[in-house]
C-alpha cells in the first residue's frame, strides 16, 4: 500500500473482548509457571597437571572433596585446598589436559551409587558397572565420606557371624559390627579367610561388599566366577579399583564399598565388608599425597594416613534398636614384609582394630591351612560375640594351643621328656589336625562343634593323627544320620547340656570302634 492510501484510509478499530480479569489470570498462569534457574560455578584455570595431579588457580569457593570438571569429561577431586591454589587428584586420563585449560567446580560432593540393585554385580569406586551386564538400574546415591556413628547409636557387638572355618569361629570370634584385621605375609591365605567367610553367608540375612584395590583385573575376574560358582555372588557386591586404574579411584575405593555398606546397615540390614587390602591403600594415598606434596612423614607416608583408616573402620558398627538395629562388620586385610608387624600400617590398623588374626609364614609352609598363630591372634569382642554352644567347647582351646606351641618349641632341645608333656604335645598335635579345613568349605556351626568337642574331651588321643583328617567328614555324617536327636539338641538349645554332651561322647565312641574296625589293618600296617 502506497503512503497516499495509507493516509486517506481511516483507521479500524478492533474491539478486544478479554476483560481485566481474565488478562490478570493469564498472567499469574504465565508466572506460576516460570522458574528462574540459574546456573552458578566457579571456573579456574589449570596452572600444573601430571601423574593424574591438576593444580587449579581461581577456585575460591570450592569445598573439600568437591567434584571438578575438566575438559573432556574427567572429573577430580579437590582434595590439597591451599591459599592460592586447589590441588585436584583426577579420576579419569591426564594426556589430553594442558595448562591454561579451564576447570568448574560441579557443587557435588564425592558420592557413589548405592541400593540393592548393587549385589550381584561389579562395579567401580563411582557405582559404574563394569562386568558387561548392563546398567545397575538405581540412580540413589550417597556420600562416600562421612562421619561414624557416635557412641549413643551404637549397641555392644553381642550377636555372632559365623565364619565357618573352625578356627576363627573357635578361638576368635567375630561379632555382627566388629572390626577385625586379618594380616601376615603375602600368599599365607588372608584372601582365602575373607572369601570362605562371604560363601558362608549363603542363605543368612547378611549382604556382602569386597572391595578389591590394586589387584589386577583377571584375578577380580577370577574371584567373581568362584562367586557364582558357589551362588554367593547374589548377595555380594565387588567394588573393584584394579592396578591399571589411576591412585585415585584406589583411595576412595574403601570409602564407597564402605558407603553401599552403610545403605544396607541404616535400613536395618547387616552387611559384611571386605577391604582387600589396606596396605595397597595406604600406598595409593601416599602416591597421591607426594604428588600434592604434601610432607612425607614415617615411611614417606603423609602424617593424616592413621586418620584415613580410622575414620574409614570406624564407620563399622552395630546401631542401637531405636536406629533399626543394622550391622555393617569390617574385615580389613593388610599385608606385611617379612612377618614385620611392626611396621607402621599394620600397627595403625592394629591399634585399630577390635582384634586382629595372623597368619604366620611358617604354619603355612608346614601344611596347616588356614596358618593362624593362636598366640598372636585375638578377638577384643570375646565370648560376647560366640554361641553359647561353641564356648561351653572351645572356652580354653586358644590358651591350650598356645601353650602347645611352647612345649613344641622347647622340646626340639629337651633328649627326654616327662608324661605330662608328651600327653600335651601329643593332644595338641591332634588338635592342629582337627583345625585345619579346605578352603571353600565353610562349616556349619553343630559340625565344627561335633570334631571340635573331640579332640579337646580326649576322645581322638588314641587316633593316629594323621588319620584324624580323613575321619572327620565321616565322624559329623555319622553323628548326623544316627544320633539325630543329639543334633536336634543342639540345634535347638544352642547349648551344650551335660546329657547333650553325654550323648555326643557316646555317638563319639561309637563310632570310633566302628572305625577301628574298619581300618584297624591299615592302622597295623602303618605301625
Amino acid at each position: 500500500m502506497r503512503p497516499e492510501e495509507r493516509a486517506s484510509k481511516p483507521y479500524e478499530v478492533i474491539e478486544l473482548s478479554l476483560g481485566p480479569g481474565e488478562v490478570t489470570d493469564v498472567m499469574r498462569r504465565e508466572i506460576e509457571k516460570y522458574r528462574a534457574e540459574i546456573d552458578t560455578a566457579t571456573v579456574g584455570t589449570i596452572i600444573e597437571v601430571g601423574d593424574g595431579i591438576a593444580r587449579v588457580y581461581g577456585l575460591d569457593n570450592v569445598m573439600s572433596q568437591e567434584l571438578v570438571e575438566f575438559p573432556g569429561d574427567v572429573m577430580g577431586i579437590a582434595l590439597d585446598l591451599q591459599e592460592d591454589s586447589v590441588g585436584c587428584i583426577l579420576l579419569g586420563p591426564d594426556d589430553h589436559l594442558r595448562e591454561g585449560d579451564q576447570a568448574r567446580t560441579t557443587g557435588r560432593i564425592l558420592s557413589t551409587t548405592v541400593g540393592p540393585e548393587l549385589f550381584g554385580r561389579v562395579v567401580d569406586p563411582l557405582g559404574n558397572p563394569i562386568d558387561g551386564k548392563g546398567p545397575v538400574g538405581t540412580s540413589k546415591t550417597r556420600l562416600i565420606d562421612v562421619k561414624a556413628p557416635g557412641v549413643i547409636s551404637r549397641q555392644p557387638v553381642r550377636e555372632s557371624l559365623a565364619t565357618g572355618i573352625k578356627a576363627i569361629d573357635s578361638m576368635i570370634p567375630i561379632g555382627r559390627g566388629q572390626r577385625e584385621l586379618i594380616y601376615g605375609d603375602r600368599q599365607t591365605g588372608k584372601t582365602a579367610i575373607a572369601t570362605d567367610t562371604i560363601i558362608n553367608q549363603r542363605g543368612g540375612d547378611v549382604f556382602c561388599v569386597y572391595v578389591a584395590i590394586g589387584q589386577k583385573m583377571s584375578e577380580i575376574r577370577r574371584l567373581s566366577a568362584l562367586f557364582e560358582q558357589y551362588d554367593a555372588m547374589k548377595y555380594t557386591c565387588i567394588v573393584a579399583a584394579g592396578a591399571a586404574d589411576p591412585a585415585a579411584l584406589q583411595y576412595i575405593a574403601p570409602y564407597a564399598g564402605c558407603a553401599i555398606g552403610e545403605e544396607v546397615r541404616d535400613g536395618g540390614g547387616h552387611a559384611l565388608l571386605v577391604y582387600d587390602d589396606l596396605s595397597k591403600h595406604a600406598q595409593a594415598y601416599r602416591e597421591v599425597s607426594l604428588l600434592l606434596r604434601r610432607p612425607p612423614g614415617r615411611e614417606a607416608f603423609p602424617g593424616d594416613i592413621f586418620n584415613l583408616h580410622s575414620r574409614l573402620l570406624e564407620r563399622a558398627a552395630k546401631m542401637n534398636d531405636e536406629l533399626g538395629g543394622g550391622s555393617l562388620t569390617a574385615l580389613p586385610i593388610v599385608e606385611t614384609q617379612e612377618g614385620d608387624y611392626s611396621a607402621y600400617i599394620p600397627t595403625n590398623v592394629i591399634s585399630i582394630t577390635d582384634g586382629q588374626i595372623y597368619l604366620e609364614p611358617d604354619l603355612f609352609s608346614q601344611g596347616q591351612r588356614p596358618a593362624i598363630n593362636a598366640g598372636q591372634s585375638v578377638s577384643r569382642v570375646g565370648s560376647s560375640a560366640q554361641t553359647k554352644l561353641m564356648r561351653a567347647v572351645a572356652k580354653s582351646l586358644r590358651l591350650d594351643l598356645s601353650s602347645y606351641r611352647e612345649y613344641a618349641a622347647f622340646s626340639q632341645f629337651a633328649s627326654d621328656l616327662d608324661e605330662q608333656t608328651r600327653a600335651i604335645l601329643a593332644r595338641g598335635d591332634r588338635m592342629m589336625q582337627v583345625l585345619r579345613q579346605d578352603q571353600y568349605v565353610p562349616m556349619h556351626v553343630v559340625d565344627q562343634v561335633i570334631i571340635i568337642f573331640a579332640g579337646v574331651r580326649g576322645l581322638l588321643d588314641d587316633v593316629a593323627v594323621d588319620a584324624i583328617q580323613e575321619m572327620e567328614a565321616p565322624l559329623i555324617a555319622y553323628v548326623r544320620e544316627k544320633h539325630g536327636e543329639v543334633v536336634a539338641a543342639m540345634e535347638k538349645e544352642l547349648d551344650l547340656s551335660d546329657a547333650t554332651a553325654e550323648g555326643l561322647t557316646k555317638a563319639i565312641e561309637a563310632f570310633k570302634a566302628e572305625w577301628k574296625e574298619a581300618h584297624g589293618e591299615e592302622d597295623k600296617a602303618k605301625e
